[in-house]
C-alpha cells in the first residue's frame, strides 16, 4: 500500500522543533513528506495540493485552491492559531478537518500564570531585586504590601483550554472562582463547580482577574478604561492570552494610578521596542511571550499531530488537536506568531 502524502509547511515552526528524532523518524516511515518551498508557494500548492492527504502548516488556502485537493483529509495548523487565511466553509462542506495544536500550550501557560500571581501577591520579583541592590527588608517589613492567594475571589475571562488547565492549580487556594465566557453555557461552568459572572461584576468584585480569551472580531479592546477603572484597589490583573483583548493605553493609565498590580505575557507589538515607555511603568510584571514556549511543549505538538493523523487516516475524528468549529472559527482574529 502506498504511503499517504503530507505537505510539510510548518513555518514559523520547523520539523526539528515539533518532532523529537524518534517521532520524526516515525513520521517519515508512515508518510511521504513533500517539503513546501519558502518562495513561490502559490505555484507549489497549485501543482501539488491534488496529491496531498494532509497539510501540516497554515498556508493560504482559498476555495479555488482547495477545490483541487481531492484527497485532502486535514489541514493541521502547527502555528496553533486559527487564522483568517483559509476557506473554512469549503472545508466543512467537504469534510476536511482543520485542526490546531494549541492544546499543548495550556498547561505551561497556566503554570506561569500561577507563578506570576504568587510573585505579584508576595512581591517575589521586587524582593529579589532589593536583595541584589543590598536594600532588602527582613520579616514583616518586607511583606507590608503582601497577601495570600488563599480565599481570594478569582475571575476568569474566558473558559477554554487555558482556563481548564489553570483552574486545577487555583482551587487548592480558593473555591471562589467566577467565569465570564459568552461562548460557554452557564450549565457547563456550574457543572464544573464554578460561578458565572457578568463582566462588570467581575471587574468590580474580583481580587484576581485572569484574561484567557482568544481574540475575536467581537472582543478586540473589550477591556478598556470603563472596565479597568472599576478594578478594586490592590487587585491583580493577569493577561495570558492575547494582547488585543485589552486596550493597552487604557491599561497603562490605570496601572499608573498605583493601586493595582498587573502581569502580562503578551504585548500589542512584539518584540517590544527597547524605548517603549511601558518598560518603566511600576506595578507591572513582564514576561516576554514565553509562557508556553518550552521544548517539551513543542515536541508534544509532534506527538498529537501524529496521533490525530493516524485517526484521520482511519476515517476517525481527531481527538487531541483543537478542531475548528463552523459557528466560531470565522469570528477568530488571531495574528500569526513570528517568534517561536
Amino acid at each position: 500500500m502506498s504511503k499517504l502524502l503530507v505537505i510539510s509547511d510548518p513555518a514559523p515552526r520547523s520539523l526539528d522543533l515539533i518532532f523529537t528524532k524518534k517521532k520524526l523518524k516515525e513520521l517519515k516511515l508512515r508518510y511521504n513528506l513533500l517539503i513546501a518551498p519558502k518562495k513561490n508557494k502559490d505555484k507549489f500548492y497549485k501543482e501539488n495540493i491534488h496529491r496531498a492527504t494532509f497539510i501540516m502548516g497554515q498556508p493560504n488556502l482559498d476555495k479555488s485552491l482547495l477545490s483541487k485537493a481531492k484527497k485532502l483529509k486535514a489541514v493541521i495548523n502547527v502555528e496553533s492559531n486559527f487564522m483568517d487565511n483559509i476557506d473554512y466553509e469549503y472545508c466543512f462542506q467537504k469534510g476536511i478537518h482543520v485542526i490546531a495544536t494549541s492544546p499543548v500550550f495550556s498547561k505551561p501557560v497556566a503554570e506561569l500564570a500561577l507563578g506570576l500571581t504568587l510573585s505579584l501577591l508576595r512581591d517575589i520579583h521586587n524582593s529579589h531585586k532589593d536583595f541584589l541592590n543590598k536594600t532588602e527588608k527582613y520579616g514583616l517589613d518586607g511583606n507590608l504590601k503582601s497577601s495570600l492567594l488563599s480565599d481570594k475571589k478569582i475571575g476568569l475571562l474566558g473558559y477554554g483550554d487555558l482556563a481548564k488547565a489553570l483552574t486545577p492549580l487555583l482551587t487548592p487556594f480558593s473555591k471562589d472562582i467566577n467565569v465570564y465566557d459568552p461562548w460557554v453555557p452557564s450549565k457547563t461552568i456550574k457543572d464544573d463547580g464554578f460561578n458565572t459572572i457578568s463582566l462588570d461584576n467581575m471587574f468590580k468584585t474580583c481580587d484576581v482577574i485572569y484574561v484567557l480569551a482568544a481574540i475575536t472580531k467581537n472582543n478586540q479592546s473589550l477591556i478598556d478604561k470603563r472596565l479597568l477603572n472599576q478594578l478594586k484597589s490592590n487587585s491583580l490583573f493577569i493577561l495570558m492570552s492575547r494582547a488585543a483583548v485589552v486596550n493597552f493605553d487604557d491599561l497603562i493609565k490605570r496601572v499608573k494610578k498605583g493601586d493595582i498590580y498587573v502581569a502580562t505575557d503578551v504585548f500589542p507589538e512584539e518584540p517590544v521596542k527597547k524605548n517603549d515607555p511601558i518598560r518603566k511603568v511600576k506595578n507591572f510584571l513582564f514576561s516576554a511571550h514565553r509562557a508556553g514556549a518550552l521544548k517539551d511543549t513543542f515536541t508534544e505538538m509532534g506527538e498529537i499531530v501524529l496521533e490525530d493523523m493516524r485517526l484521520i487516516s482511519k476515517n476517525l475524528p481527531p481527538r487531541l488537536c483543537k478542531r475548528a468549529e463552523r459557528e466560531t472559527v470565522k469570528l477568530i482574529r488571531s495574528k500569526p506568531v513570528a517568534i517561536n
